[in-house]
């Protein structure tokens, strides 16, 4: 028998979108800024450029809005690993991810309104939201308004590490998204955890 809860707020389903739309645009006119060609533009370069500061702008006040919000719904405690056991069910959820769900075999793990991520979820999720976004955001601004970069740094041009950081945790994000897409079609249907993001009802 399916039981359905209501899982997912309003506030938190709108952050989402939108995050994944900022992302997506930040991504097409990265690249289009990183691997500029006049004879194959993706986005034309002063376009592309206007466009990513917006939109890198825009992240940085989703993610504070998102931030805060988190702290006083209690919705960041989602985020933290429970104990016990924490690496073991890790192990056991990869396994399901790489094994387990090709030969039927049942999800390890029952989403629940206490917890809705399972372990491995929630320690890619506070990685990405507490430690690899924060950098890419803290970088990006420090391109913005480059007089707050330092001159030198590790005997470097000063921006010349924050270019490669920012870059680095830019992947990490887009790479992050595509496992974050595919994973959403290992639901009890293919759909059910997108529809879950729209209408914030989860079924099992």
């Amino acid at each position: 028998m399916s039981t359905r809860i209501y899982l997912l707020p309003l506030w938190i389903r709108i952050w989402h979108w939108t995050n994944a739309l900022l992302i997506v645009t930040l991504a097409v006119t990265g690249v289009s800024l990183h691997f500029a060609d006049p004879g194959l533009p993706l986005v034309e370069f002063s376009l592309a450029a206007r466009i990513h500061d917006i939109a890198g702008v825009s992240l940085v006040v989703a993610y504070a809005l998102f931030t805060i919000a988190n702290i006083v719904s209690g919705n960041w405690w989602q985020y933290v690993p429970k104990p016990p056991g924490i690496l073991e069910r890790c192990w056991r959820q990869t396994k399901w991810y790489c094994l387990g769900i090709f030969k039927g075999e049942p999800h390890p793990y029952r989403v629940t309104e206490e917890a809705n991520f399972n372990a491995l979820q929630a320690l890619s999720y506070w990685g990405i939201m507490y430690v690899v976004m924060p950098v890419m955001l803290a970088t990006g601004l420090l391109f913005l308004f480059p007089q707050f970069a330092p001159d030198r740094f590790f005997g470097f041009d000063g921006l010349l590490p924050v270019a490669v950081l920012h870059y680095l945790t830019g992947a990490a994000i887009m790479m992050f998204m595509i496992a974050h897409i595919y994973l959403g079609t290992t639901g009890h249907t293919a759909t059910s955890m997108f529809k879950t993001m729209i209408t914030g009802w989860h079924e099992d």
